[in-house]
């Protein structure tokens, strides 16, 4: 399953997060979202875990956590948008009015 973090401190890296979900199974990937453009953090990554229970655990275990300086962390099932998902595309007709 595939997860969703953010809330994250900006100076959290890959092997902190990684450590964070192996409390509750095996972690297949866990990446830190970096900005290109400065090479920092983010504030959000995704995890990949082996075992779906597992991964509801960890949702469980970590979601709403307090990281300090009003940073709560948010875990949630990622959205699986496939191939080159991320949206921004036209979707839909015209509005006329009438209301």
């Amino acid at each position: 399953m595939k997860l969703f973090v953010a809330g994250l401190p900006y100076d959290f890296d890959d092997a902190e997060l990684m450590e964070f979900f192996e409390k509750f199974g095996k972690v297949n990937s866990a990446k830190v979202a970096i900005d290109k453009a400065t090479g920092k953090s983010r504030g959000f990554a995704f995890v990949e875990m082996a075992n779906d229970e597992e991964a509801r655990e960890a949702i469980e275990g970590l979601n709403g956590l307090e990281l300090g300086r009003n940073k709560t962390m948010v875990v949630k099932e990622a959205d699986d948008k496939g191939p080159g998902g991320g949206g921004g595309g036209y979707r839909g007709g015209f509005n006329k009015g009438g209301g």
